[in-house]
């Protein structure tokens, strides 16, 4: 569990440093263009990975996938798309911690739900005052 909430700790450092880097490359090319740059780098990364260890997967699975399985990408071209977008205007720690809010609103109904196949695990009124607590952090950084 612990290297688990490592390395959901070491995504989020990446999460601002590419929320930071896509969102200057947004100011020189524009916000569709980065939004191109990044899946495209990203791509060649994944293409590369699949010829190390790491890669041991099964493509042919893929047609056996629900339809809604294949959204991720283009949520991906959302995000980078709202991340170029807005940290310009309102700045990296007010724009990751608004990402933040709606991750962490969004999991919970997922969560509760079990929605995609995953395990069900009950909203509770803890974990509504932990949202609370990240909604008042969000207003507190607009100041």
């Amino acid at each position: 569990m612990w290297l688990a909430l490592f390395l959901a700790m070491v995504s989020g450092i990446a999460m601002a440093f590419q929320g930071s880097l896509n969102s200057a490359l947004g100011k020189i090319t524009g916000l569709l263009q980065a939004t191109l740059v990044v899946h495209l780098t990203a791509t060649l990364a994944v293409i590369i990975l699949l010829f190390t260890p790491l890669g041991h997967g099964n493509l042919g699975r893929l047609w056996h996938c629900p339809w809604y399985l294949w959204l991720g990408g283009l949520l991906g071209v959302l995000i980078t798309y709202g991340v170029v977008a807005s940290i310009p205007r309102v700045g990296v720690a007010l724009a990751t911690t608004a990402i933040i809010v709606g991750q962490v609103s969004t999991a919970l109904l997922i969560d509760h739900f079990g929605l995609f196949g995953l395990e069900k695990l009950p909203f509770t009124w803890w974990k509504a005052a932990g949202l609370v607590l990240l909604a008042a952090g969000t207003r507190l950084m607009l100041n």
